[in-house]
């Protein structure tokens, strides 16, 4: 997509200024009608009226002579601050312009010269949406999150669990040997820097063995136990990446194969990350990946995640495009959000991309990653004796989750597009001053808390919807229609 050579809009002129129509001829001469109303284009809202809210409002005024200079006029009539004003022409329909108009009053006010504006008007209200003047001190009170994809640097390194430290139960605990190998996986870690290249591996034979073990087992209940997505994406990795018994895939390797698929990339980590840290990386399309592997005494059994978890259980579905997009917009949701939102948060994601289950030609199939690469806990889930209910993601959020043990309950989608929509709807349920929305271009989120920022999303998505609708038409020509 070429980037656009039309010089960058003004403020109060159409957007489409290199076609200056007799549309925008007669809306320009409308709004010089119209300098009876102060417009306070510069000035700075939360001085002007600190204790009222503002609201945006936009209007698709059809080519009808007077139309602006009477909304204009009902504004001065009831008295409702117009702070800053500006057109645009739209392109799918050559015959309509539409307003941008901030404006501050209280809030029943407002509600009530929306209603008005909208029987009095022959145009159409687009949309309104009330900001805080207030917006700056709100913010104060968010956690801190990542903005770009390099400030992952920032909270990669904060291991909770393991790492290079053992607990007293863990299998390893005892053996100094793989103490000092876990030690050297962990300086790995926690030396990366985004934009690195991950150090490849060079696997003991008693690593390879213990992924060969858990490869084994695991491959034979795939067929009868994976989701179709997954058992697409399998073979791919095995093509690509060297997924194969007698060999431990590269992360690096892994990560430029899902760069390619669905945008995903692979960062090494050196343990448990709090919920917090691990889902802001899924905002960006990073997947925080262990690199160790379990201790060779229990090839079927961790208690903390490692490389056949990540690698077996994950990988493939986040290869998935449905369920890469799934797994971002969970970590979306978590930025910014408060402690006991991302608890909720945490928990969905638990019982969905960990512990997951589908249904697939009427039988159900798991696509959580626990469940993946666990034989066993795969056996359980699917042997027709669990306990089992819909997903919803306002009661999966209390249910308690089992770390060590298999769980107590398991949820079941009809589809990764189902899960991805109910989590949407409880996303919004998730109280902050903002949203956010990723820029692939940039690898950044970019915070939506005021008009300008909603304008310039505005723009663009204009723009992507001009295209589609560019297509479509060629279509409909090649058609004959």
């Amino acid at each position: 997509m070429s980037p656009s050579k039309t010089p960058a809009p003004r403020r109060g002129r159409s957007f489409d200024s290199m076609n200056t129509s007799y549309e925008e001829k007669q809306l320009n001469n409308e709004m010089s009608k119209s300098t009876f109303i102060k417009i306070e284009e510069k000035t700075d809202v939360t001085q002007t009226v600190p204790d009222q809210p503002c609201a945006t409002v936009v209007l698709s005024l059809k080519n009808d002579t007077g139309g602006l200079f009477k909304a204009l006029k009902l504004f001065q009539e009831k008295y409702v601050n117009l702070v800053h004003i500006e057109s645009r022409k739209l392109n799918r329909h050559r015959s309509e312009v539409e307003i941008f108009l901030d404006c501050s009053s209280n809030h029943e006010q407002l509600d009530d010269f929306i209603q008005l504006l909208q029987r009095h008007l022959n145009s159409g209200i687009v949309g309104t949406a009330y900001n805080s003047c207030r917006q700056e001190e709100a913010m104060d009170n968010i956690p801190w999150f990542p903005k770009k994809i390099s400030d992952l640097d920032k909270c990669a390194n904060r291991v909770l669990m393991y790492g290079s430290d053992l607990d007293a139960d863990h299998p390893g605990f005892k053996d100094n040997v793989y103490r000092r190998r876990r030690k050297e996986f962990s300086d790995l870690a926690l030396n990366y820097k985004h934009g690195d290249p991950i150090p490849r591996v060079e696997f003991t034979e008693e690593e390879v063995h213990t992924w060969a073990v858990v490869f084994r087992e695991l491959n034979k209940l795939y067929s009868s136990h994976a989701c179709r997505e997954y058992l697409t994406n399998l073979p791919l990795l095995k093509e690509h990446c060297g997924y194969r018994e007698d060999n431990v895939p590269q992360l690096d390797d892994v990560s430029r194969f899902l760069k390619e698929r669905t945008g995903f990339s692979i960062r090494p980590v050196a343990g448990y990350l709090s919920p917090r840290d691990f889902l802001a990386g899924l905002a960006f399309r990073v997947f925080h990946c262990t690199q160790y592997i379990r201790h060779g005494s229990a090839p079927l059994y961790t208690p903390e995640p490692d490389t056949c978890h990540e690698l077996l259980g994950h990988v493939p579905l986040l290869a998935e495009p449905s369920f890469a997009q799934f797994s971002q917009e969970m970590g979306l949701a978590s930025l910014g959000a408060s402690e006991d939102s991302i608890q909720k948060l945490a928990t969905c994601y638990f019982f969905t991309v960990e512990f997951g289950l589908c249904k697939q030609d009427g039988q159900l199939r798991a696509y959580g990653a626990g469940l993946l690469s666990s034989a066993s806990e795969l056996r359980h889930a699917l042997s027709g004796n669990c306990r089992i209910l819909p997903f919803d993601p306002n009661i999966t959020c209390k249910q308690e989750c089992n770390i060590t043990t298999f769980q107590d309950v398991y949820f079941v989608s009809e589809s990764f597009e189902e899960a991805k929509a109910k989590m949407r709807e409880f996303a919004k349920t998730i109280k902050r001053p903002f949203t956010v929305r990723y820029n692939p271009y940039t690898q950044s989120v970019d915070v939506l808390r005021d008009t300008a920022s909603i304008h310039r999303v505005l723009e663009e998505l204009t723009h992507e919807l001009d295209v589609v609708g560019d297509a479509l038409s060629r279509i409909d020509k090649q058609l004959g229609v």
